[in-house]
């Protein structure tokens, strides 16, 4: 392609931009996040033998030994339902164990296995470093902002459940 051609394209596509607008320029961008989410977690998966969404459910654990279901759920905003099926996974990869609560033999504390515990550990080529890398180069300032939009995006999309 010539330059004359390339210069054409980019043009034509920064008008595009402008047409599309605030909303959904912002929407473009949070699919092209959600799209690059999944992609990473795949190719995380087969370099770890986990998903991001099972690595980050680790992590929680990892963080907060003796955690419950419920717990993790509100601190990931997963459905319990959803959360149900990674557990299980975790259990069956022998990286996460389910111990009857001595105060509540009905409820479940979780725990990391020695495997779980070495998936825990901080390392590339996860989702995490990824979000890492992309956070480190910003001021913590609009790393600020950043979660504020989103939580309160995730706040309002909840509202029209």
């Amino acid at each position: 392609m010539g330059e004359r051609q390339l210069s054409s394209v980019v043009a034509a596509q920064e008008a595009d931009q402008r047409e599309l607008g605030q909303v959904l320029e912002f929407m473009q961008a949070l699919w092209a996040v959600d799209h690059e989410l999944q992609s990473s977690s795949k190719r995380q998966e087969a370099t770890t033998g986990v998903t991001g969404p099972q690595r980050l459910v680790i992590r929680m654990v990892g963080r907060f030994p003796g955690i419950t279901a419920g717990q993790v759920s509100q601190i990931l905003h997963l459905h319990p339902s959803t959360l149900t099926g990674v557990l299980k996974r975790l259990e069956a990869h022998g990286l996460l164990e389910r111990r009857a609560d001595p105060a509540d033999a009905r409820r479940a504390r979780l725990a990391l296995t020695s495997q779980g515990r070495n998936t825990d550990a901080v390392r590339g080529g996860t989702v995490e470093a990824g979000v890492r890398r992309a956070l480190a180069k910003l001021s913590p300032r609009s790393v600020a902002v950043a979660r504020e939009v989103l939580e309160r995006l995730a706040a309002e999309l909840s509202r029209t459940k």
